[in-house]
């Protein structure tokens, strides 16, 4: 009975010490392999992370574009209002100088009453009635002058309403717009009445 239990603890204390020598190579193959990797060094970069890089370039080259562009959008947007705004304060002063010019009176009108009142004097000039003389001479050149100052009044007016129609005008130009309606407005009331002989009307000859 002593001999057999011998044998029997003799054969586990041989199978306990195999499995020591077993195990023991793993445990060095594991602390091996660890040790190799944390010793190796980074691995070279996969198709996938190239792939996610050239998207992130060809992203950022988008962003880019794309603010470039707003950019140049912004200039001519603030471009633009700009040149507009220049356009607008010089018709309005346009439109101011013309319906004083019609109130006035102008270069033009004064060299065609000229004109006028020399074809009615070589019209009548030996033959001519009173009255012919009075029409040809003193009437025509008075209409002419009338109707010359009538139509710079009515540019001033018709340039003066554009700019007040147009929107987006500072105050100050708008207030140099209406000036330049109202004084084209009376020139081209004054115009009109004085080439009708609505004020009035032309001497006649027994007077």
């Amino acid at each position: 009975m002593d001999t057999k239990t011998t044998t029997e603890k003799t054969g586990e204390s041989a199978d306990a010490a195999g499995t020591a020598e077993a195990t023991a190579p793993a445990e060095e193959k594991a602390a091996t392999a660890l040790d190799k990797q944390a010793t190796e060094p980074a691995t070279a970069p996969t198709d996938a992370d190239e792939h996610a890089d050239a998207n992130a370039d060809g992203n950022q080259a988008e962003n880019e574009a794309e603010d470039g562009d707003e950019d140049d959008e912004l200039f001519a947007e603030a471009a633009a209002p700009s040149s507009a705004g220049i356009g607008g304060a010089a018709a309005a002063v346009v439109s101011a100088a013309l319906g004083a010019v019609a109130l006035t009176g102008t270069w033009t009108g004064k060299v065609v009453s000229e004109r006028e009142t020399l074809l009615g004097q070589i019209k009548t000039s030996g033959s001519g009635t009173p009255a012919q003389q009075i029409s040809e001479i003193y009437g025509d050149a008075w209409h002419s002058t009338a109707l010359v100052n009538g139509v710079f009044a009515l540019i001033a007016l018709l340039v003066a309403v554009l700019v007040l129609v147009l929107p987006g005008r500072p105050a100050w130009v708008r207030s140099v717009a209406v000036a330049g309606a109202v004084l084209g407005g009376l020139g081209l009331l004054l115009s009109v009445g004085t080439y009708f002989d609505l004020f009035l009307s032309l001497p006649t000859a027994g007077s």
